[in-house]
């Protein structure tokens, strides 16, 4: 009996030290402090924003692999907020991807969304369930700034009172008017605005339009245009106009290289503008040689071909990682938004699952030097970031031009 008790001692205790040895988290650390915490993003996945979106999946994913905290294992999963129906973002399917965060009791923070739009429908859920959410993309000043949108933004996104949405690129308040004042330089006279309807397309289209104004453009239109097969009657009227430049206000999933080849069909010397939601690989593929001629976006940041320090060494093993030479440029928002995320579960410690203290943590960060550069978050949520660019199509590519201001 005495032998049996101490051979049942000895395999107790050797079952426990194979349990301690295998229930670390990333980092190492006993089974009884390690803690596994999920990210969750949120991005249409399908449609035409698809080539970005996967880049900055992916981009997510080399931060998490990069990253090793002490007794935490971080998981991740990539929600599709499109719908194969719309090819676009879809607003109920953006809420059930919300939902489905906020009730994972894992879940301690939300990578998203791609379209300001959709951040429209998710802020106000996730904020009740006190979850932080970090865009890579979102520009529309009205999700963060008084007076920038509509007189109910952005108080009527946060319904408990308090912030827990930022973003890592600058919003369209700046983007919209530096267009206006590289139109202006450009040498345009008449200017004809287009939108395609959406949050994010008409507040940069407004913003625009405004500091066109101010500037001493004259213009020759303003309208909405939903997402439609051919636009050759709006060319036409463009054309009537007597308009020399047309700045889009939209994303690529809406068909604003439709738009361009009508438009160069009948003006082939007109100029075409717009902003970041065009700035991608996917809108010069669909307008092919139309963008050759006259064909510019702006942009939060500068473009891949001019990286430098940080940046550069970013680029450098993105590429080796994924084979994949010339990323869009919101594939590094991706990357920064996750390792500030990855920061404040690092600085959590042991309360590294839970919600309140990863939000505190990010919507707190100061001085972060990342790879955009050394930068803070303000007290609405917005990088201290107010860098934009200027690039051209050339030969089926974006080309840097110069740096943008209003000055």
């Amino acid at each position: 009996m005495a032998t049996r008790s101490r051979t049942l001692v000895v395999a107790l205790t050797a079952l426990a030290l194979l349990v301690g040895a295998c229930g670390g988290g990333a980092g190492g650390g006993g089974a009884s402090t390690a803690k596994t915490v999920k990210i969750i993003s949120s991005l249409p996945m399908t449609g035409a924003s698809r080539t970005q979106t996967v880049e900055i999946v992916n981009s997510i994913k080399m931060a998490i692999d990069e990253t090793k905290i002490t007794n935490v294992t971080v998981q991740f999963e990539a929600l599709d907020d499109a719908t194969a129906a719309k090819g676009s973002w879809d607003a109920a399917q953006e809420a059930e991807n919300a939902r489905k965060a906020i009730n994972d009791k894992s879940v301690v923070a939300y990578i998203g969304t791609y379209n300001s739009g959709a951040a429209k429908v998710s802020i106000p859920l996730l904020n009740q369930a006190g979850l932080v959410m970090v865009s890579p993309a979102n520009t529309y000043p009205g999700l963060t700034k008084p007076g920038k949108g509509e007189a109910n933004e952005p108080g009527t996104y946060y319904p408990s009172g308090k912030r827990n949405y930022a973003r890592v690129v600058p919003a369209d308040d700046i983007q919209g008017a530096v267009a206006a004042q590289w139109a202006k330089d450009n040498g345009a006279k008449r200017v004809y605005i287009v939108h395609d309807t959406q949050l994010y397309g008409k507040g940069v289209a407004d913003v625009f339009r405004a500091k066109a104004k101010e500037l001493g453009l004259a213009e020759g239109g303003y309208e909405g245009a939903d997402k439609a097969d051919n636009y050759r009657a709006l060319a036409n009227k463009i054309k009537d106009s007597g308009s020399d430049l047309v700045f889009y206000g939209g994303i690529v999933d809406n068909n604003p290289a439709v738009l361009l080849k009508d438009l160069k069909a009948v003006v082939p010397s007109i100029q075409f503008m717009g902003p970041d939601g065009i700035n991608c690989s996917e809108f010069l593929k669909q307008a092919g040689p139309a963008a050759d001629a006259k064909t510019f976006s702006t942009f939060g940041g500068v473009p891949p071909e001019k990286y430098t320090g940080k940046a550069a060494e970013w680029l450098k093993n993105y590429d080796a990682k994924f084979q994949n030479k010339n990323p869009n440029p919101y594939a590094i928002y991706g990357y920064e938004a996750a390792k500030v995320v990855l920061a404040a579960i690092n600085k959590a410690g042991d309360k590294a699952d839970d919600r309140a203290t990863v939000l505190a943590n990010v919507m707190g960060t100061k001085d972060y030097d990342g790879v955009l550069g050394k930068w803070s978050f303000d007290a609405n949520g917005d990088t201290t970031l107010t860098q934009f660019s200027g690039s051209v199509a050339k030969g089926g590519s974006w080309s840097f031009v110069k740096e943008l201001s209003t000055k």
